[in-house]
C-alpha cells in the first residue's frame, strides 16, 4: 500500500482528533498570519506617506498629533499658524522646500487639503482624469474618495466643517470636481486637493473680508521652493508646513528654532512614528504570544494524538514488520502523519489570514482606505510554512523513535 494512502487512512480513522489538532493550529497560524500582513503593510503605508517629509511644523501640542493630521490625515489640527511666521520660517537656509496645508473641511468623511502641487508631486501622484485645481473652489480628487464617494469630473459638493459628515455645511460655496487622481496607494488616495484661497474662503466672515487681503492667487503664492507672501499680510492662516531638509545638519538645529518660537512646534515623523509604534507594539506582542500559545496547544495536542496513536496501532505496525516492512518505513510513516497534519493546519491558517483581511478590506471602510488588503504574500509567509512542518516533525519523532524500537515478536506474542 502507498506510505501516503495509509497515513491519511490513520487520519480519517479519527476524524475529531484530526480536525481538532488541525483547527487548533489553524487559529494560531492565522492571527500570526493577519499580525503580518497588517503589521508590513502599515509600515509599508507609513514609510510611503512620509517619504520626503522631514518635519512637519504646526501649532503647539502633541507632536504625534501634529504628525497623524498633517501626514496620515487621522486626527484633528493642533491649531493654525499665521502664514506670515509660515512664510518667515520656510526661508531659514536649512530648509530646502516647504508645502502648506491649510486644513479644516472634509465631504463625505474625505479631508480636504488646501495646499500647492508640490504636494501631489511629493508622491508622484498622475491625473487618470481632468486637469489639476487652477481657480479658487476646484478640486482634484483621489482615487478612493472618487470611487467610495462617487464623484465624477464637473460634479459639485458642499463640504462640511471637521471630519465628520454632522459637521456645518458650508451651503454658501460648492466646490466643482476637476480632476481625478490615479491610486497611489499612498494617503493622498483618500484626500481632496485644492487651493489654500479655497480654504480661507470658505471660513471667510464679515470680519476677514474687511481685512487686508494681499495675498496673490496660489500660483504664485508658492511658486518657489518656498512659500512667499504679502509682506504686510498678518491675517490669514495656515495648518502647518511639510519640510524637507537642505542638509543633515538641518535635522540638529531646525526642531530647537522653530520649538524656540511662542506659537510654532516642530515633529519628526520618524521619531513620532516610531514612538507611535512601540506604544502599538505592546498590543501586538500580547495578540502575538496568543497565537504562539495557540499553536503550542496544538503542537501538544499533534504529539498526544500521535502517542495514543502509536499504542493503539501496535499490532498493525507488527504486522507491517513481519510482512516486510522495515524499521525506516514504520518511522517514516509517522513522521509523514505529523507531518501532514501541520501542513494542512498551516494552509488552512494561511489562507484563512488572507481570507480574514480580504473580508474586512471589502466590509470595513477604514480598512479599505488605509490600502490594507489580503490579496498579498511575503516571504515571512514560508518561514511559517517551514516552520509548522518543523513542529509536526518534532512532534512525531518520539512517537517515531518507540516504533523503531518496538519488539514485533513481543507485541505479536502478547496478543
Amino acid at each position: 500500500m502507498n506510505l501516503f494512502i495509509l497515513v491519511w487512512s490513520y487520519l480519517k480513522a479519527r476524524p475529531l482528533n484530526t480536525a481538532i489538532n488541525i483547527v487548533l493550529l489553524a487559529l494560531g497560524i492565522a492571527v500570526i498570519t493577519i499580525l503580518l500582513l497588517f503589521k508590513n503593510q502599515l509600515d509599508q503605508k507609513i514609510n510611503e506617506n512620509s517619504k520626503g517629509i522631514d518635519l512637519v511644523i504646526g501649532a503647539k501640542g502633541s507632536p504625534l498629533q501634529l504628525i497623524l493630521c498633517n501626514i496620515f490625515h487621522v486626527d484633528f489640527p493642533t491649531g493654525n499658524i499665521k502664514l506670515k511666521e509660515a512664510d518667515r520660517i520656510s526661508k531659514n537656509r536649512l530648509i530646502k522646500a516647504a508645502i502648506p496645508l491649510a486644513l479644516g473641511d472634509s465631504y463625505n468623511s474625505y479631508r480636504i487639503i488646501g495646499t500647492n502641487i508640490r504636494y501631489a508631486e511629493l508622491y508622484q501622484a498622475q491625473l487618470a482624469q481632468g486637469i489639476w485645481w487652477k481657480n479658487n473652489l476646484e478640486v482634484t480628487v483621489g482615487a478612493n474618495v472618487a470611487l467610495l464617494a462617487r464623484l465624477q469630473l464637473d460634479d459639485k459638493f458642499t463640504s462640511a466643517h471637521g471630519l465628520t459628515q454632522e459637521g456645518h455645511a458650508h451651503i454658501e460655496h460648492q466646490y466643482v470636481v476637476k480632476g481625478i487622481m490615479r491610486k497611489t496607494n499612498t494617503v493622498l488616495d483618500n484626500l481632496i486637493l485644492t487651493n489654500v484661497e479655497s480654504i480661507w474662503e470658505m471660513h471667510e466672515t464679515s470680519a476677514d473680508s474687511v481685512a487686508p487681503y494681499n495675498v496673490k492667487d496660489s500660483a504664485t503664492l508658492f511658486s518657489s521652493l518656498v512659500p512667499s507672501v504679502a509682506a504686510d499680510d498678518s491675517v490669514k492662516e495656515i495648518t502647518s508646513l511639510l519640510v524637507k531638509y537642505r542638509s543633515p545638519m538641518a535635522a540638529v538645529q531646525l526642531p530647537r528654532i522653530v520649538n524656540a518660537q511662542s506659537s510654532l512646534q516642530a515633529a519628526s515623523p520618524a521619531f513620532e512614528t516610531a514612538r507611535l509604534f512601540s506604544i502599538l507594539g505592546v498590543g501586538v506582542d500580547v495578540i502575538m504570544a496568543f497565537a504562539y500559545v495557540l499553536i503550542l496547544i496544538s503542537a501538544l495536542s499533534i504529539f498526544i494524538a500521535l502517542y495514543n496513536s502509536l499504542k493503539e496501532r501496535r499490532y498493525d505496525m507488527a504486522v507491517m514488520r513481519s510482512m516486510g516492512a522495515s524499521r525506516s518505513k514504520l518511522v517514516v510513516s509517522l513522521l509523514t502523519e505529523g507531518g501532514l497534519l501541520t501542513l494542512l493546519g498551516c494552509l488552512i491558517g494561511l489562507l484563512l489570514g488572507h481570507g480574514v483581511l480580504m473580508i474586512l478590506s471589502s466590509v470595513v471602510e477604514q480598512t479599505q482606505k488605509a490600502g490594507i488588503t489580503g490579496i498579498i504574500f511575503y516571504s515571512e509567509e514560508w518561514i511559517i510554512l517551514g516552520g509548522s512542518l518543523l513542529l509536526g516533525l518534532l512532534c512525531a519523532l518520539i512517537p517515531a523513535v518507540q516504533a523503531y524500537r518496538t519488539d514485533i515478536s513481543s507485541v505479536l506474542a502478547g496478543n
